[in-house]
């Protein structure tokens, strides 16, 4: 039987990660993400994610779209052609696939994730 799935960090054990050396722009943007659901395919997962303050280079695969709603922390998403939407805790957004540029923390940002990243046919 399928039942709801609660995102707690208790009981759930963190990864910890961060961007690749060559992409990190300022800071030490260590990470740590706590996924709740990966469903049967393996497209789509969610959970919570953490990140301390840095800004490094971020590209999404044109197949996989992220919906985020920040709990904690102000962020920056600048894409390639200069364009910058801050984001703090409260809101809520989707970051298309395809989307390249930088991503910042500009404090420690905690967010819940969903992320749906299709199979190339």
């Amino acid at each position: 039987m399928r039942h709801p799935i609660a995102f707690t960090t208790t009981g759930v054990q963190p990864d910890v990660f961060a961007p690749a050396p060559e992409r990190v722009l300022r800071g030490d943007p260590q990470q740590q993400a706590w996924n709740h659901y990966t469903d049967p395919s393996g497209q789509f997962t969610a959970g919570i994610w953490q990140g301390e303050p840095g800004a490094w280079r971020v590209r999404y695969d044109p197949h996989e779209e992220e919906f985020c709603v920040l709990l904690e922390g102000r962020m920056t998403l600048t894409a390639d052609d200069g364009t910058a939407r801050e984001f703090r805790a409260g809101d809520a957004f989707v970051v298309p696939g395809g989307f390249s540029g930088i991503w910042e923390n500009h404090t420690r940002l905690r967010k819940h994730y969903a992320i749906m990243a299709l199979q190339n046919n």
